[in-house]
């Protein structure tokens, strides 16, 4: 299986890259178009700003690319962001694979922003690789709309969508990559 990590030149390419070498997988990191097209499984991780991210798909050509993946493909923290429409950060226009806005979460006493840390997960849809109750690791000032493609959620004094699910596009918001065995569980069940 060919797995290619999107390569946007920023993110956490290195530390997804390390997670799935635990599963004996040797992906690739690249941002030439045509080799993400030919993957079996493509992986667009992200750590930073949507509008610098856009940017980065736009000058590297990859938009139109990323927007007709047939294949499995998984999107990590702002990479799932970006699958999104529009981004209040930076007033992004992102992908617009999946309807909906990604916001930004609002402080309030008790849950500070940006979200950091271990935070239970309530599934709605099983099959995702993840139980009910589990705790996964959270770094996150924006949020995704709550709607239809949300099949786990997180309870942040407002319900927000750890896992998306549309057409061949998984979603997390939490880091696999850093939420010990549950994450590790959730990345093997998309490499399957």
């Amino acid at each position: 299986m060919k797995l290619v990590i999107v390569d946007l030149g920023c993110g956490n390419v290195g530390s997804v890259r390390h997670a799935l070498r635990r599963f004996g997988i040797k992906p690739v990191a690249s941002s030439d178009a045509e080799e993400i097209s030919r993957a079996d499984k493509v992986l667009l991780p992200g750590v930073g700003a949507a509008g610098y991210a856009m940017e980065r798909i736009d000058a590297l050509g990859l938009r139109q690319t990323l927007t007709t993946l047939r294949q499995p493909a998984l999107g990590i923290c702002l990479g799932m962001q970006l699958l999104f429409e529009r981004s209040e950060e930076a007033g992004a226009a992102c992908l617009g694979i999946i309807p909906g806005q990604v916001r930004a979460l609002q402080p309030t006493p008790g849950f500070p922003v940006p979200h950091m840390g271990w935070t239970r997960v309530e599934v709605r849809d099983p099959g995702i690789g993840i139980d009910d109750g589990e705790y996964f690791y959270f770094a996150h000032s924006f949020v995704c709309d709550d709607g239809r493609a949300t099949v786990a959620a997180a309870d942040y004094l407002r319900p927000i969508p750890a896992v998306i699910r549309h057409q061949n596009w998984l979603g997390a918001q939490f880091h696999p990559e850093r939420s010990g065995p549950a994450g590790a569980r959730f990345l093997q069940s998309f490499l399957q």
